[in-house]
């Protein structure tokens, strides 16, 4: 057994006993993993406040690779993360963000895993709230596509047409493939019962601005982020198939959404997308 002293994010806890609690962290030197943290219950725990949802510290952690459950030494907070409880859409997206999070990464060392989270919840924190639903979209694309399972945008996911919208053509995006499909493959049998998603030439663009961290996040209205939550959402549960229940990404996908007034122009995702 050694003592590992590592950045962590913790995804979630729970009871372990009258005094002690179990925490799975997000480490940046180990991966995920989880830990006991004696005494954590305790009005005077050394612990403090510190081990709750999305709270970033340093951890140090006597860890043996043979463990499924290692022992918390000591967890020295650097971030409660409070803002994220400003409102519902911004910690709905965050709680997502960890709970993808904890059912994708690897018990092994993925610095770019862990530092694409904590950018992002530094980034949904400070978002304007007419910004936090697109913060939180593009954020679940990025840590997706560094957990290895990107999504093909530009070429057809199946035979690496590129992909060159025309007017008003959409443009067809398969959840079960893992990316868009070109005019002739979107002709071909979908695994079922998955269909592709028919995306107007606005949203495809949408989408393409949300998977890339380079430019200008797009101005989504409520219906709009909808959409995009829902595919997103989608894909998520798709590639996740046996990670069972995603009550935090069910939570974020559906919340409500109040339309605007005036009635927003913009051509919305049909219902294929949802």
């Amino acid at each position: 057994m050694s003592l590992v002293t590592t950045p962590a994010v913790v995804l979630q806890t729970y009871r372990y006993s009258e005094t002690s609690k179990v925490v799975r962290l997000a480490t940046r030197d180990l991966g995920v993993h989880s830990a006991i943290a004696k005494g954590a219950l305790r009005p005077k725990s050394r612990f403090g406040a510190g081990l709750e949802l999305l709270s970033e510290g340093v951890a140090q952690l006597y860890f043996r690779e043979t463990r499924e459950l290692h022992t918390l030494g000591a967890f020295d907070l650097l971030n409660l993360r409070r803002d994220l409880a400003g409102d519902v859409g911004r910690f709905a997206g965050a709680a997502a963000l960890a709970e993808v999070m904890l059912k994708m990464a690897p018990p092994a060392p993925l610095p770019v895993a862990y530092d694409t989270l904590t950018a992002a919840l530094d980034t949904l924190e400070a978002a304007s709230p007419e910004r936090v639903d697109a913060t939180a979209v593009r954020a679940m694309w990025r840590l997706v596509a560094v957990l290895g399972f990107e999504p093909s945008l530009t070429a057809c996911v199946r035979d690496a047409a590129a992909i060159e919208p025309a007017g008003d053509a959409p443009v067809w995006f398969s959840v079960a493939d893992g990316g868009v499909l070109c005019p002739r493959c979107v002709q071909a049998p979908s695994p079922p019962p998955q269909p592709p998603s028919r995306l107007p030439p606005q949203a495809y663009r949408d989408l393409l601005a949300l998977n890339d961290p380079r430019v200008e996040l797009p101005a989504l209205d409520p219906p709009h982020a909808a959409a995009h939550r829902r595919l997103v959402a989608r894909f998520v549960r798709y590639h996740l198939a046996e990670a069972g229940l995603l009550s935090a990404l069910d939570f974020w996908e559906r919340r409500a959404w109040v339309p605007p007034s005036p009635p927003a122009t913009r051509t919305p995702i049909p219902s294929a997308a949802s």
